[in-house]
């Protein structure tokens, strides 16, 4: 006879994913982020490759993760600028082929929100990162995997990281924003 595993527990008012370790579905996923451009305009790009291992701890509140993203998987929908961004203007994807992300804290939360202090490393500079997270539910799928949802975001201000490149424009203000929005959203499942 099979023991069966209980997927979700209650939490707060959720059913939230048991203990244990969780990776990224990378076929549902996605790591994205929202630039200005010329002051008028926004351009969303996305990361191709990404993957992160989400740690649920017996105390929720002790749960963490761990991401990595391939730079030269940049996505905006136009080559050229993204031949731009793998750049030495940008991530020097050469040099730098991963940007990480470690979670170093569950800060605080209210349902099914939480505030995640972590670490982003770019191009070998690491600086505090407070990603706001929201629980979108846990279950199991069709084919028996305990599974969990998850959407994640944050702004920084990209030249923290030395991506400094940019555009005076004539009628002023400059070609791409300092303030750049990062959007993830995901499932993840738990490892058997």
């Amino acid at each position: 006879m099979t023991e069966s595993v209980v997927s979700t527990r209650a939490f707060d008012g959720l059913q939230i994913p048991a203990a244990g370790t969780y990776d990224l579905d990378a076929a549902h996923k996605r790591v994205g982020f929202v630039a200005r451009h010329l002051m008028v305009s926004k351009v969303r790009g996305q990361f191709a490759d990404a993957s992160a291992v989400v740690t649920i701890g017996e105390d929720p509140l002790q749960s963490g993760v761990t991401a990595s993203i391939n730079t030269a998987s940049i996505e905006t929908g136009q080559v050229d600028r993204d031949n731009h961004l793998r750049s030495g203007d940008f991530f020097e994807s050469e040099k730098y082929p991963t940007i990480e992300y470690r979670s170093t804290g569950i800060k605080s939360h209210a349902g099914g929100e939480f505030v995640l202090d972590g670490e982003l490393t770019i191009k070998g500079i690491t600086k505090p990162v407070e990603l706001l997270v929201e629980f979108e539910g846990a279950g199991d799928s069709p084919y028996g995997q305990a599974i969990f949802g998850f959407s994640a975001s944050t702004e920084i201000d990209r030249e923290d990281w030395g991506l400094t490149w940019n555009m005076a424009l004539e009628s002023g203000g400059v070609m791409v924003s300092k303030k750049i929005k990062i959007e993830i959203e995901g499932e993840a499942i738990r490892r058997a």
